[in-house]
């Protein structure tokens, strides 16, 4: 499958995955940062951003996805990055091919089974007819009638484009993310220890990641560092000065 994906800068690669209805856009600001160091590829996953759609949705089809595009972009010893999905996905590609990356970066997800917590936001998402709704805040009206908070609203909106004149969409596959909504909290397959640096970011208002896993997480890893940021679960998006720090120091080591 060929992802869609954007490059900023020049320097040691840098693959960064974004979470559950993200999209690469969702890092640009923080990917023209990082560009000033490292070559920054923001990667839409399958069924997500202008990336191909698919039935298959699962974290083996996704980290097959990225060794095909690393293979594809010549990319050599990257650094992989992902949050919450997008971290599930890197830690599977770790594990699958530990020989194909320098360094794993893991944003506010951890390598276990989460119960399906999303009905609400599929339940919104379901409610918008674009054969009624043909504008940005007809959809956001819509949509506030089931989710009443403006950030998660706003985050689920950058996902609406203009399939055609007078008619908006949304780029991810609804459809299939829905009917594989359950795979998403999956624990992660073919466990082997992945014996590179690794660093956890953990956001301590969010409950991704306790305390309690990071016996887990240093079995599975165990040259981790594990850094808290004071947010919640979108720690890249709520503390971007703080999460780059945490980033830098950890990518000069």
């Amino acid at each position: 499958m060929q992802l869609n994906y954007k490059k900023v800068g020049e320097g040691q690669p840098l693959i960064i995955l974004h979470g559950l209805f993200g999209s690469l856009d969702n890092w640009m600001t923080l990917s023209k940062k990082l560009g000033e160091h490292f070559k920054v590829y923001i990667v839409d996953a399958r069924n997500h951003g202008f990336s191909p759609h698919a039935n298959e949705f699962d974290y083996e089809v996704m980290a097959d996805d990225l060794l095909e595009f690393i293979n594809e972009q010549n990319i050599i010893n990257p650094i992989v990055l992902g949050h919450s999905m997008g971290g599930k996905t890197a830690m599977q590609f770790a594990m699958n091919y530990p020989d194909k990356l320098s360094k794993l970066i893991v944003a506010d997800i951890a390598p276990k089974p989460y119960p399906v917590h999303h009905g609400i936001i599929l339940e919104g998402l379901h409610s918008l007819n674009f054969n009624e709704i043909a504008s940005r805040k007809a959809a956001d009206e819509k949509l506030s009638e089931i989710i009443p908070d403006l950030s998660t609203r706003q985050f689920l909106l950058k996902n609406l484009y203009w399939k055609e004149k007078g008619k908006l969409a949304w780029k991810f596959n609804l459809s299939v993310i829905n009917d594989n909504i359950e795979m998403v909290g999956f624990e992660l397959n073919n466990i082997n220890p992945f014996n590179k640096p690794t660093l956890f970011i953990r956001g301590t208002k969010s409950n991704y990641i306790l305390e309690s896993d990071y016996a887990k997480i240093k079995s599975i890893f165990p040259h981790t560092e594990i850094s808290d940021i004071q947010s919640g679960h979108w720690v890249h998006a709520e503390k971007p000065l703080e999460f780059l720090t945490i980033l830098e120091n950890f990518l000069n080591t």
